[in-house]
């Protein structure tokens, strides 16, 4: 098994955790390569991720709409990869503790885009971010794990994680940092990074308390999802049913009675293949041939 296989194979045998972490740093690696070989030959104007990153102006984002949910599969440098993708294996692993697959999953999509909704939100009211809205792009996947980060500290507050150089720290302290720090950094070189953390976040905590209240807000995504996942399905083969007497089963004597019919047919056939050959068929005997053929 060579090393694109064995990608494939864990990609497939992998849960819905590993398969985002996969697709992550398959994107990552494809457009660092396109990204270097295009500076190499001085081509910065076509950086692929200027089609793929959110934009904050409005109006760009309606010529480019999928950017909404590419942006969340994007990744500026190795460290910022890095980072991202360990929160997510850590605290992807918590909430698999107490939901589904298909939840994390919703979730992280959900929480991508209420991220941007963040991000695009505030560039367009607030008067501080007017000057950058027109060359201001959201990329990365901290504001969907932040989702799964409030999601898992607000459903079991008091679980501990090990920090290293800290020790053990609950995860409501885990979830309250995170959050403060994105809220003192909205005005950083990053607030739209940071912005973008706080509209994942709220999704993450109001994700738990819907639950509560019985409802699921990761229904309508994972429905879509289905859909999708139904278009590329392969199909199953059509298997050719034989009459059946017009909806009655047969019986042992009928069933004997069409195979011995079934069996002198194809005896007929192959004795005019021995006597004139294969071609000598006609296009209804070859296809009698290979429908009785066992």
């Amino acid at each position: 098994m060579n090393f694109i296989d064995l990608i494939k194979h864990k990609f497939r045998e992998g849960d819905a955790l590993i398969r985002l972490i996969f697709i992550n740093v398959t994107v990552f690696v494809i457009l660092q390569t396109i990204t270097i070989i295009l500076l190499l030959f001085n081509q910065q104007f076509l950086f692929p991720t200027d089609y793929l990153a959110a934009p904050a102006n409005f109006l760009f984002l309606l010529q480019k709409p999928w950017t909404v949910i590419t942006y969340m599969f994007l990744h500026e440098g190795l460290f910022h990869i890095l980072f991202n993708m360990f929160a997510l294996y850590w605290f992807g692993q918590l909430f698999l503790m107490y939901y589904s697959q298909k939840q994390l999953v919703a979730l992280y999509i959900i929480g991508g885009m209420m991220g941007y909704v963040f991000f695009a939100g505030a560039y367009n009211i607030f008067p501080y971010f007017y000057s950058a809205i027109d060359n201001s792009v959201l990329l990365g996947a901290s504001g969907s794990i932040m989702a799964i980060i409030l999601a898992v500290a607000t459903k079991s507050p008091n679980m501990e994680m090990r920090m290293l150089f800290v020790g053990n720290v609950k995860l409501k302290y885990i979830a309250a940092f995170v959050v403060l720090t994105s809220f003192f950094g909205i005005t950083s070189n990053n607030a739209g990074g940071e912005i973008a953390h706080l509209g994942g976040a709220l999704t993450g905590y109001f994700f738990i308390v819907s639950l509560r209240q019985g409802r699921d807000i990761t229904v309508g995504i994972n429905k879509s999802l289905d859909f999708v996942y139904d278009l590329f399905k392969p199909r199953k083969l059509k298997i050719k049913k034989t009459a059946n007497y017009a909806g009655r089963k047969m019986s042992d004597a009928e069933f004997n009675q069409n195979k011995a019919n079934r069996m002198k047919e194809v005896d007929r056939i192959l004795d005019k293949i021995k006597a004139s050959g294969y071609e000598s068929l006609s296009a209804e005997e070859k296809k009698r041939l290979f429908e009785n053929k066992s």
